[in-house]
């Protein structure tokens, strides 16, 4: 994984889940991710899509978790956000007339799939509420207080 979407939408949905019941504008969420508005839109609409939040427009809108933190897994955040998969296969198709290229994709398959579903394993067993909890810990043992608006 080359980008940093998981990261963001992890960020984002973590931001949704300490503030609770409030809804954030994407403009507010943007500057605690440190990115631009429109990044935050994109991601927004992809978890809406999953129905992870709920988006409402307009000057009193904002998005909001569109169910309990408890019951969103970091495995459903990353397939929400990353429509490659962890191991995406080749961007051009290689060339057929060579038997590496002809066969390579489904070599590699059935690996990709194990190591996808092994690491889905392993951070779905994270929740939302479980990232806010670490949050809150770790705020409350630090020596300085962080202020995040989300006006």
């Amino acid at each position: 994984m080359n980008n940093s979407r998981f990261t963001i939408a992890a960020h984002v949905v973590a931001l949704l889940g300490y503030i609770g019941d409030q809804s954030a504008k994407s403009e507010s969420i943007a500057r605690s991710v440190n990115t631009n508005p429109v990044v935050v839109r994109r991601t927004l609409r992809l978890l809406a899509k999953a129905g992870i939040v709920a988006s409402t427009s307009g000057p009193t809108g904002g998005s909001r978790l569109a169910k309990p933190a408890k019951a969103i897994t970091l495995c459903e955040i990353y397939r929400a956000v990353e429509s490659e998969g962890m191991f995406p296969l080749h961007p051009q198709p290689p060339n057929d007339q060579c038997v590496i290229g002809a066969h390579i994709q489904a070599a590699l398959a059935p690996t990709f799939a194990k190591g996808e579903a092994a690491m889905c394993q392993a951070i779905g067993e994270t929740t939302v509420a479980d990232l806010v909890a670490r949050i809150k810990r770790a705020d409350a043992a630090s020596p300085h207080k962080n202020v995040c608006r989300l006006e």
